[in-house]
């Protein structure tokens, strides 16, 4: 059986999107069994007004996830920051969930500390560990980069481990 995951860490400024195909037999995942689709960032300027930023992360999520085609969506739960950055976030969340929802896809959420466990079997891994841990599961000669790409990337990569696609 073959699901794609798309992994979303939300963000006002970047919003981070990792997509992945995992595969499965009857007796669960086998040896290469995730290959990487894409990753990058929705990213929003700074020099718009908040409304529009919210409008281009709507129309970027709905393009992605036509091209992407998702079977589940993977996200980072939602955690507070400073508390004017909480807001943002909360915003942008917001809008991705309102996609999800007009896509009728299916989502599930981790911690960071849930993603840091399945990549790299602690917790409280640094963020270096679970991208070396990104780059090596999906065959990846370097670290994604941007930052907000790889954490999506291990948040598709959380879901598949989980749900054992």
């Amino acid at each position: 059986m073959e699901k794609r995951i798309l992994g979303l860490d939300p963000g006002f400024a970047l919003l981070g999107f990792g997509a992945i195909i995992c595969q499965s037999n009857d007796t669960g995942l086998q040896e290469s069994s995730v290959k990487m689709l894409d990753f990058g960032v929705i990213s929003t300027s700074a020099d718009a007004e908040m409304t529009q930023r919210l409008c281009t992360l709507f129309d970027d999520l709905h393009t992605l996830i036509e091209q992407v085609q998702p079977d589940l969506v993977a996200i980072e739960k939602f955690f507070f920051y400073r508390m004017a950055n909480t807001i943002l976030v909360a915003q942008a969340r917001g809008v991705l969930m309102l996609v999800l929802g007009q896509h009728k896809l299916p989502y599930v959420e981790f911690t960071p500390s849930q993603v840091k466990q399945s990549l790299t079997g602690y917790g409280k891994a640094d963020k270096y560990d679970v991208q070396t841990a990104v780059a090596q599961e999906l065959g990846l000669d370097n670290i994604p980069k941007p930052d907000d790409a790889a954490d999506a990337l291990a948040l598709a990569l959380a879901a598949c481990y989980q749900y054992q696609f």
